[in-house]
């Protein structure tokens, strides 16, 4: 997932950042370094992560209800949310520190999943295009074993990257924060790519839910509510099911307030307008 470039310099094709990175740096993921020219993924086989979660966690309430779901991820994130959740794994190693994890093979994950009767395994915790290469071998057993495939992902991966995997890809959820200077501001991306990705996802048959984290003062006005859903009815599917979840202060947002009942009740009132047909208020 990379590209060489002149002076040992390398450009890293994983996501929409597509860091150019010089030898003996690292991308803005912190997990993906230039070692000689050559790009490596230090964080292949090292699970930070790992857990049996009912499906509807990640969550999926319309892709296989009431199973479980064999969840592992690594550390790394391509993103530097402000609110994040997960912050302990995303936001770590620095930029110097050794990747942590334990030691544990595609192989592994897949036996384990099928030894604890669940019928997908979920890549998620943190960003799961920053381990692309860990999580495409998993997905490849896991399809020869007849295990569902899943993501839960911020969206920002590139096309290569989506090429590689959908293929074996069953099922994803993507968070969709809505507006571009949220994007820009508290996370370090753009809503652009984000968007196409949920239409080429939909597009090639993969089942997509969409969870958007309703923050107050950032992403909570009607109109930025009213954006997300008229994108989802009418560049997507109306079937698609919106995830509307309440916010809790985390990591460097313990200033915001817990999201009201209400806004979310009216985010739900603006999907039933804009003719979404599943629409599930989260975190409440």
């Amino acid at each position: 997932m990379y590209e060489k470039l002149n002076e040992k310099k390398v450009g890293c094709i994983a996501c929409n950042h597509r860091c150019i990175i010089s030898e003996g740096k690292r991308g803005i993921c912190r997990v993906r370094e230039n070692m000689d020219g050559s790009l490596y993924a230090l964080n292949y086989g090292k699970t930070i992560a790992l857990n049996i979660d009912p499906i509807e966690k990640k969550p999926l309430y319309h892709f296989l209800p009431g199973t479980k779901i064999y969840s592992f991820g690594t550390q790394g994130c391509n993103f530097r949310c402000t609110w994040c959740q997960n912050w302990e794994i995303s936001q770590s190693p620095g930029r110097e520190e050794d990747v942590e994890g334990r030691l544990i093979t595609p192989e592994e994950h897949v036996r384990n999943a099928l030894a604890h009767n669940c019928p997908s395994i979920a890549y998620t915790y943190s960003e799961p295009t920053i381990f692309v290469e860990y999580a495409l071998d998993t997905m490849k057993l896991a399809k020869e074993k007849d295990l569902k495939n899943v993501w839960v992902s911020n969206g920002f991966m590139s096309r290569e990257t989506l090429d590689l995997i959908i293929p074996y890809l069953d099922a994803a959820n993507i968070d969709y924060k809505g507006m571009d200077d949220a994007y820009k501001k508290y996370c370090g991306g753009r809503v652009e790519p984000i968007e196409e990705n949920l239409k080429y996802l939909h597009e090639q048959g993969v089942h997509v839910e969409i969870t958007t984290l309703v923050i107050p003062d950032i992403n909570d006005k009607y109109e930025h509510l009213e954006k997300i859903a008229n994108f989802i009815s009418r560049e997507m599917d109306p079937e698609v099911p919106w995830h509307v979840t309440r916010f809790f202060p985390a990591w460097k947002m313990l200033d915001k307030p817990v999201t009201p009942l209400e806004t979310l009740i009216m985010a739900e009132k603006i999907g039933r307008k804009a003719g979404l047909k599943n629409i599930h208020i989260g975190n409440v």
